[in-house]
């Protein structure tokens, strides 16, 4: 006889639901949102033909984890998984999400989407942190600008190699003014740190 389980994963925890081919739940438990939990529980349950979980930001992991283990683990839409999930309950629970991910397993109503590598992801990873760091310094640039023309201070594009000088100039001698582009200035260097282009006398 087959059988199919079905996860319903959150942060901390993860539902797990195994069903027989006629739909008879064999097992309902839950573990640790780990590869290495759920393998166990999956183990006091008949070997899965197939075992179902969503995207989501723990879907990567878990999914080649799982894959790792040797586990027939398929990931699907979250949105094609919400559509049936709600036709198969009138109450959204972790456990009814998993049962219902469990009958998508036996029913085959669903289609896999292809989950990148953890490599992959980690470049994007960088790719985006990058990203928000350049948007954190030209949002500082455009502060430390704004504070200087209302004292009538025009700066320099803020990748000149003169911009932090002409700053501190700037700001000499300005009560309050001199403190906060110190400040603005102090966080503006972290930030390029943290991008990898280092700051620039």
């Amino acid at each position: 006889m087959d059988y199919y389980a079905g996860l319903d994963v959150s942060m901390n925890e993860t539902h797990v639901c195994v069903v027989e081919r006629d739909g008879s739940a064999v097992l309902e438990a839950k573990a640790s949102s780990t590869p290495e939990a759920i393998a166990a529980v999956l183990e006091t349950a008949p070997a899965c033909a197939r075992i179902v979980l969503e995207t989501g930001r723990m879907a990567p992991m878990l999914f080649h984890g799982l894959a790792a283990l040797g586990l027939p683990v398929i990931c699907i839409e979250s949105r094609q998984a919400y559509q049936a999930l709600r036709s198969l309950a009138t109450h959204k629970t972790g456990r009814n999400d998993a049962r219902g991910l469990a009958h998508l397993a036996r029913t085959g109503f669903f289609k896999p989407v292809h989950v990148k590598s953890l490599p992959a992801h980690a470049v994007r990873a960088l790719i985006i942190a990058r990203k928000k760091l350049v948007g954190q310094r030209v949002t500082l640039e455009n502060q430390i600008r704004g504070l200087a023309v209302v004292f009538g201070v025009r700066l320099p594009r803020g990748l000149s190699p003169r911009f932090t000088e002409q700053v501190i100039q700037a700001s000499q001698g300005i009560a309050g003014l001199s403190g906060a582009m110190q400040g603005l200035l102090a966080a503006r260097k972290a930030v390029l740190s943290g991008s990898g282009r280092g700051d620039r006398p």
